[in-house]
């Protein structure tokens, strides 16, 4: 059976680094839903497509008929219709990540027509204070929140705490960083794991995202300690961060949050 037609077509590809990409896709003859911010949309490309140099040779070569699909969160805002903005880490050994990274400009891919995801801010009360903790691509969501108007509320406070082992890793840094400035409310907090590997001395944060909040960053930033009375704590990215960030939340009074029984920790893992 035949894959799927290809549905949309790369109409900028932006590269942070060799194994750190941004792409825009665009529909081709059809629009795109309605979605909320935090949602995630499927990418696909026939096996027979080819995969980037940097990536390893497949043990077992996929149909090249049938259609490698994976789920990749959107970092656009949800109100740019014209694309879906993805932020995208190479796997090496991966199936599909090896063959997105080798597209280009005007090369088509498949874009899944529904949109769908629970990550958002609909269980999250208007007035509560948002830390949203990344590592990675995991920073994904949390762009296409930020460029949703979610800093329009001016009483409420956000922070960004954003964790990469270099800080060539730190994708949309400098829009991040600017919007920090605009927004007196808002900050933007990065740290990186391997600073002795850094090529210009780094000034910032080093450690990982777990040791921005056990120091008391966000509490230092806004002014006051956030608790679980006024706050909710989103965690996005590597298992290991959001096992370990659970943990330190949960002991200080923080709750998981269930669709039955809500509580102010939200969290999406992303292998």
């Amino acid at each position: 059976m035949p894959a799927p037609q290809l549905n949309a077509r790369i109409v900028r590809r932006v590269e942070i680094t060799p194994e750190l990409i941004i792409l825009h896709v665009a529909p081709e003859g059809w629009e795109l839903p309605d979605f909320t911010p935090g949602q995630f949309a499927v990418l696909g490309l026939p096996g027979a497509a080819p995969r980037h140099p940097l990536s390893d040779p497949e043990e077992t070569p996929p149909d090249p008929d049938k259609l490698i699909r994976r789920s990749y969160s959107i970092a656009s805002g949800s109100v740019a219709r014209e694309f879906l903005e993805f932020y995208v880490t190479l796997v090496r050994s991966g199936e599909l990540t090896p063959r997105l990274f080798a597209l280009n400009e005007g090369d088509r891919v498949w874009l899944g027509p529904k949109i769908t995801g629970s990550f958002t801010l609909d269980a999250v009360p208007p007035e509560s204070h948002l830390v949203l903790v990344a590592t990675g691509t995991g920073l994904a969501p949390y762009m296409s929140m930020l460029r949703s108007g979610l800093l329009e509320n001016s009483a409420r406070h956000v922070a960004v705490l954003l964790g990469a082992r270099h800080s060539w890793d730190l994708g949309y840094r400098g829009e991040l960083s600017t919007l920090a400035r605009r927004f007196p409310r808002f900050c933007f907090e990065p740290t990186v794991s391997r600073p002795a590997e850094e090529l210009v001395p780094w000034k910032g944060h080093v450690g990982y995202v777990q040791d921005l909040w056990r120091r008391g960053v966000v509490a230092e930033r806004w002014g006051f300690e956030p608790s679980p009375a006024d706050t909710h704590v989103l965690l996005c990215g590597n298992p290991a961060m959001i096992e370990d960030m659970t943990k330190i939340l949960v002991e200080q009074g923080f709750k998981e949050h269930k669709k039955r029984d809500p509580g102010q920790i939200h969290a999406e893992k992303y292998w």
